[in-house]
């Protein structure tokens, strides 16, 4: 679909940029020439995706363990980018996420989603736009978000509202920074399922109480499947490129028409009851402590 050096030249920060969608987007970008760091809370993690990327793609990749939640943090390592060369891209791709009831949550759960999404995205992007700014360089902000923001994310309402909130950042930012020669924008992913985050989305529980998962999978997508990490990784590129600096503003839906044809991707589970949900719980719970374990191995 590109041009082998669309992206030469580029400088292009990815949040959560050694797993999942954000390591399907910085292989992309690496392949068609941008020179890539990759920031994450472990730093294992990082160095193996950047190796592995590397020899598929014999692009420039460096790792930084940064975690997002820690404000100083974002701004000691964007100076240490930006005083060896500045970025001209940035994608806010890390998150976090979990399916409860919204009555269930304490505030630390709220915050311990919050500090990831909200916080942690708009402490980056203004440690990059600040730099941006005093510099006079050019930039573009990519900011990953869910299709959530229009139909509400029943059972994820601390992703749903954080979320929402980056894209009205979005918006907000292609207009205050636009003059500056900063462009803002934001891609709404449907279902591209990856190990792990969906695993905690819809543990098998839910799975088996639904008949398989078909009214929260591609049985309720128009287009009948689920999405590509390619696909998904062809849009950010072109978002990212020069070919398209004239686009600002923009939430773009990637999702095979599922927000309009449903009521959020989890609608479905006010078909689960008590004895359900404390499953879930214990799933999820199972699967925190498993990470935890491997970090600290």
């Amino acid at each position: 679909m590109f041009r082998d050096d669309l992206l030469a030249g580029h400088k292009i920060l990815v949040t959560g940029g050694g797993t999942g969608l954000g390591r399907s987007m910085s292989e992309q970008f690496m392949r068609l020439g941008a020179e890539v760091v990759i920031w994450g809370r472990r730093g294992s993690v990082l160095d193996e995706a950047a190796a592995e990327m590397r020899e598929a793609t014999g692009g420039a990749c460096t790792t930084m363990a940064v975690d997002i939640r820690n404000a100083g943090a974002i701004d000691e390592a964007m100076e240490a980018i930006f005083t060896q060369q500045p970025l001209t891209g940035l994608v806010n791709n890390a998150a976090g996420n979990f399916i409860s009831r919204t009555e269930d949550l304490s505030a630390n759960a709220f915050n311990a989603i919050a500090s990831i999404v909200a916080h942690g995205t708009f402490n980056t992007t203004v440690a990059a736009g600040k730099r941006w700014i005093e510099g006079g360089h050019k930039g573009s902000i990519l900011s990953i978000v869910t299709t959530w923001i229009w139909t509400g994310g029943p059972f994820t309402v601390p992703s749903a509202m954080s979320k929402a909130g980056i894209a009205a950042m979005t918006q907000s930012l292609a207009v205050e920074w636009g003059p500056k020669g900063i462009r803002a924008n934001a891609i709404a992913p449907g279902p591209f399922p990856t190990k792990g985050a969906w695993d905690r989305l819809m543990p098998e529980p839910a799975m088996a109480k639904l008949g398989g998962g078909s009214s929260l999978g591609a049985g309720s997508i128009p287009l009948r499947r689920m999405g590509e990490h390619r696909e998904l990784a062809n849009l950010a590129a072109f978002l990212m490129s020069d070919g398209c600096d004239y686009l600002t503003g923009a939430v773009i839906p990637i999702d095979g028409g599922q927000y309009l044809s449903s009521g959020g991707n989890f609608h479905a589970l006010t078909n689960l009851d008590d004895g359900d949900w404390g499953m879930i719980r214990a799933t999820i719970q199972a699967s925190n402590a498993a990470d935890r374990a491997k970090r600290t191995t």
